[in-house]
């Protein structure tokens, strides 16, 4: 069974910075490219970013610059690294299996919420 847990959210002041991490289980982490993809209150899903087998990374133009996404192979995680945090970054954050177009396993989200 395909598993992914995101962690890590939380409360954050604009301009601050957080890391969110995703298990990945019940797959080859390794063989899939990984995205990271957010929904804000009251609006729907948007992809933020992808990562491919291969460790080559792709942005939204809304976080590129800002955040950086990487993946550790031999511990089937994913994660995200958020700079420069704005009120408008205020969402569920998902970690998902597959790239931007083909995102076919979502975990349950991570909150943060970027707020003074």
């Amino acid at each position: 069974e395909v598993q992914l847990q995101a962690s890590g959210g939380g409360l954050v002041q604009p301009g601050g910075s957080l890391r969110v991490s995703c298990a990945a289980s019940g797959f080859s982490f390794s063989s899939y490219p990984m995205s990271w993809a957010r929904q804000a209150p009251g609006k729907g899903p948007e992809w933020v970013s992808a990562i491919n087998s291969g460790g080559h990374t792709y942005y939204s133009d809304s976080v590129r610059g800002r955040f950086t996404i990487s993946r550790d192979n031999a511990k089937n995680t994913l994660s995200l690294e958020m700079n420069s945090l704005k009120f408008e970054d205020t969402a569920l954050y998902y970690c998902a299996r597959g790239p931007g177009n083909d995102m076919n396993y979502w975990g349950k989200g991570t909150l943060v919420t970027v707020s003074s």
